[in-house]
C-alpha cells in the first residue's frame, strides 16, 4: 500500500526529534537522526509492529486515541496535532461528517433563551449549545471571559478551551473539577451514535492528548447544574463563582454570580459590571 500524508508525517516527525526531547537519554552514538521506531512506539504505549505499519502505509485507520499518544510523544503543538488529525481522516478517506446520525448541534440562540440572557445582564452568562459551543453571551461575560483566553476563537467552544487552551489550568485553579465537569455536560444524555459528538470528542483525544482520553475513558455521571468555580483572572485575581446551568433542550444557559463578598468587589472593579450581590452555595 502506498505512502500517504499520514505515514509521510509520523516518519518525518519521528526523525525530527531527539531523544532528549523526547524526555529520553541520549545513550551512544546513533546512526540515525531521531527517534527509533521501537523508541516512539513505547513512549506512546503501542507496538513496534503496529507502528511500522502506520509509517509504511500499511494501515490507515489509527484511532484517536492513538493519535493522541503520538502527539504527545512527539511533542506536537496545536498545529501539528490539528495536522496529524487531517492526515489520518485523508488517509482513511472519511469526510468529518460523513455519518447520518443526530440532528446538527444549533448554532443560534433561540429567540426566548436570547431574550432571558439579555436580561440577565450585569451578571455574566453564556448560552452554549450540546456541544458547549457559545452561542451568546452578556457583555459582563465578555468582560470576564475576554482577558482569559475562553472568546479567542470565532465560535468559542467550553470543551475545547478547558482542554487545549495553553492558559487553561493557569485560570483554572481547580482544573481537574472543571474538566471533568465540561466533559460530563457534553456527554450527559447525548446518543451513543452522534456524530458531533464523537467528532468532538476524537478531535480532542487527538489535540489534548492524554489529559483528554484519560477522562473520556471514565464512565459519564450526571454533571452538576450548579456549584461553584474558582477562577485566577489577569485583572480581577483569585474569583470564587457560584454557576447555575438551566438547560432546553439543544441549549443551555450558565449564569455566574460572585460567591463571597471578595469577589463581588473584584468584579464591580472591572469596568462596566456594576454591583453584583454575592450569593453565599453554603447558605442556600
Amino acid at each position: 500500500m502506498a505512502e500517504n500524508e499520514l505515514s509521510v508525517f509520523l516518519r518525518a516527525r519521528r526523525e525530527a526529534i531527539t531523544p532528549e526531547e523526547a524526555g529520553l537519554p541520549s545513550g551512544p552514538r546513533r546512526r540515525t537522526p531521531g527517534l527509533r521506531r521501537s523508541e516512539l512506539a513505547t513512549l506512546a504505549g503501542i507496538s513496534v509492529e503496529y507502528l511500522t505499519r502506520l509509517e509504511q502505509g500499511r494501515d490507515r485507520n489509527p484511532s484517536p486515541q492513538v493519535l493522541g499518544a503520538l502527539a504527545d510523544a512527539l511533542r506536537l503543538n496545536t498545529d501539528d496535532r490539528l495536522y496529524l488529525r487531517f492526515a489520518a481522516k485523508s488517509a482513511a478517506g472519511d469526510s468529518f461528517m460523513s455519518c447520518p446520525g443526530a440532528h446538527p448541534p444549533e448554532e443560534e440562540p433561540r429567540p426566548t433563551l436570547r431574550a432571558i440572557l439579555d436580561g440577565l445582564e450585569p451578571a455574566p452568562a453564556l448560552l452554549h449549545n450540546r456541544l458547549g459551543d457559545i452561542l451568546a453571551r452578556t457583555p459582563a461575560f465578555e468582560r470576564l471571559a475576554g482577558p482569559l483566553g475562553l472568546l479567542d476563537e470565532p465560535r468559542p467552544n467550553l470543551l475545547r478551551f478547558v482542554f487545549t487552551h495553553p492558559r487553561a489550568r493557569e485560570v483554572h485553579p481547580e482544573w481537574d473539577e472543571v474538566a471533568e465537569r465540561r466533559l460530563h455536560a457534553i456527554r450527559n444524555g447525548q446518543p451513543p451514535n452522534d456524530p458531533h459528538l464523537s467528532g468532538l470528542l476524537d478531535e480532542l483525544s487527538v489535540s489534548a492528548g492524554a489529559a483528554f482520553t484519560a477522562k473520556l475513558a471514565c464512565a459519564p455521571v450526571p454533571p452538576p447544574h450548579s456549584g461553584v468555580e474558582v477562577l485566577r483572572h489577569p485583572e480581577a485575581g483569585l474569583l470564587r463563582l457560584s454557576y447555575d446551568t438551566l438547560t432546553s433542550g439543544d441549549q443551555s444557559l450558565l449564569v455566574y454570580q460572585p460567591a463571597d463578598p471578595a469577589s463581588a468587589l473584584a468584579l464591580e472593579r472591572l469596568s462596566g459590571f456594576g454591583a453584583l450581590r454575592a450569593v453565599d452555595r453554603q447558605a442556600v
